[in-house]
Parts: C-alpha cells; structure tokens; sequence
C-alpha cells in the first residue's frame, strides 16, 4: 500500500498495450509512450526556447511524464473511439479524474495528495507547457502509425490514426515547435523508402504470373 503500490504500479504501465485489439508489426506499451512524449516535449521545448518564449521546464517535464498515468486505471482507449463524441471524451475524462482522485486518496500520504492531484490533473491546457504535450503526443502517435503503414499493415485504422494526429498537430500550427517538425521533421518521416500496398500488389501479380509461365 502507499507509496509502495505507487513505485509498484509504474511498471503496470510497460503491460499496457497501446492500440489495444488490433494486429501491429509492432507493439507499444503506455510506459514507452510517455518516455517518448517526454523526450519529444523536451526537443519542442527548446525550439520554443530559442524563438524567443520561456518554457516551465518542470511543468513541461510534469505533465509529459505524467499525462497517461490514468490508463493504469482505464487502459488504453483507441483515439478514434474517444473523440468519437464530445459527450464520451468528457465521460472518459469524468471516470479517470475519479478513478486518480480515488487512487492518490487511498494510497498517496496525506502530505503529498495536493502535489500528486496537481501532477496527475490533465495537462493538456491552454498554457504553452500543455500545448507542447498536446503535440508531442500526437507527433508519437504518428510515428506509431506510420510505421504501421510503413511495414504494409492493411487494417485502415492506421491511416484513420495517423490522419487524426496530423489534424491535431496542424491546429497548433502557430507554434514555432510546429513549423519546424512541418518544415524539416517530417519531410524526413515521409522520404523513408517503403513498399507501398500498390508496388506489393503489382510485385505479387508478377510473381504469379511468371510462375505460370
């Protein structure tokens, strides 16, 4: 109990699934996700930093480690199904602030209840700090797609994802962190060589064909 269950519980995180119920070349877990948003928040920081804003590193750090914690408690939820509606994104939202609320009142010290309900509140707001979280986590989930798409996954879900995150990513384009992964990040992404679902269908045929020649 405690801290203890706290400490225990993190590595509950590495055994959740991300895109949970689908076939994928490659499987991602919540505790690799938000190292990686982490680590992407850090670069898009620094952008910012150097065009001129000032950057809350401890809040920015804060709420990329922290932004997913909730899916101990709910798993994770494909974005597709809770966007679907306004009205189930604040369900969603409603059931993991009382499920957290529940988890910091039984098992963090009375001491450190304000600081955890602050650190696990959700953190994509209004403020640059959230706005870089709110990109950085769907710059992951774009890669996470897009190397879908890349290794030939068919299910069409992966484009339906990777759309989505782009769409996102795109409303935030008046940030500078934004125009740099537009302008130089991802033209990088989108010039790595595979084989589209079209050259694999027309190397098949071939292949079939010279087989019955």
């Amino acid at each position: 109990m405690g801290i203890h269950h706290y400490f225990k519980s993190l590595s509950d995180l590495e055994t959740l699934v991300r895109c949970p119920g689908r076939f994928k070349y490659h499987e991602h877990n919540v505790a690799s996700h938000s190292f990686k948003v982490t680590k992407i928040s850090q670069f898009l920081g620094t952008v910012e930093e150097q065009n001129g804003q000032e950057v809350d590193w401890k809040a920015l750090y804060e709420k990329s480690l922290n932004h997913d914690y909730a899916e101990l408690f709910t798993g994770d939820i494909k974005t597709p199904v809770k966007y679907a509606s306004a009205e189930l994104r604040e369900l969603f939202s409603q059931v993991e602030d009382q499920m957290v609320k529940k988890f910091i009142d039984t098992e963090i010290p009375p001491q450190f209840q304000g600081v955890y309900r602050e650190r696990f509140k959700e953190g994509k707001d209004a403020s640059l700090e959230g706005q870089i979280l709110s990109v950085a986590d769907k710059i992951d989930l774009l890669y996470e797609s897009f190397g879908e798409i890349q290794k030939g996954n068919p299910d069409p879900l992966f484009m339906e994802i990777y759309e989505g995150a782009l769409s996102t990513i795109m409303k935030f384009r008046e940030l500078e962190c934004v125009r740099y992964f537009l302008d130089y990040i991802l033209p990088d992404m989108l010039s790595e060589k595979f084989i589209p679902h079209s050259e694999l269908k027309e190397r098949t045929e071939r292949l079939i064909g010279s087989a019955d020649e």
